[in-house]
């Protein structure tokens, strides 16, 4: 691996584990104002702006889940100058803070990096189920 690819392989790590450990300040500079992202599981339509995920870690709702850790399935890393496409499956294992048990959850996640005036930004994210879903809607 090379120098550029190591330094989005370490944004990208930056920027999510900013998400789970509250760390704003990491996720502004991780994560470009203009950000787009789809997230299934949450809605059927794209999210646009960083609004959505402020929130989320501004009222600490991965603090409530417990200890976590995060693992990065098949990881592909596509480079075209200043921009990057990293491809994962996302693997997310969870320790309950009151009984101490695992679960885990996971999906396939695509995220889009730009090289900005200070370092890598993720543009935009992409993420899908890691099951095969129904053709049709319900």
């Amino acid at each position: 691996m090379n120098e550029i690819e190591n330094d989005i392989w370490e944004t990208l790590h930056r920027h999510i584990n900013s998400i789970f450990t509250q760390d704003v300040e990491t996720y502004r500079a991780t994560t470009s104002p203009e950000l787009s992202l789809y997230e299934w599981f949450v809605t059927p339509h794209r999210q646009d702006g960083l609004d959505f995920h402020l929130f989320m870690i501004e009222h600490g709702w991965a603090g409530a889940m417990g200890d976590f850790r995060y693992d990065l399935w098949e990881p592909r890393l596509q480079v075209y100058g200043d921009t990057a496409v990293a491809s994962y499956t996302f693997m997310l294992t969870i320790a309950d803070p009151q009984t101490g048990a695992i679960s885990h959850r996971h999906h396939n996640e695509s995220r889009v990096l730009v090289k900005a005036e200070f370092g890598w930004q993720v543009v935009h994210v992409h993420k899908s189920p890691a099951w095969q879903a129904p053709h049709h809607s319900p």
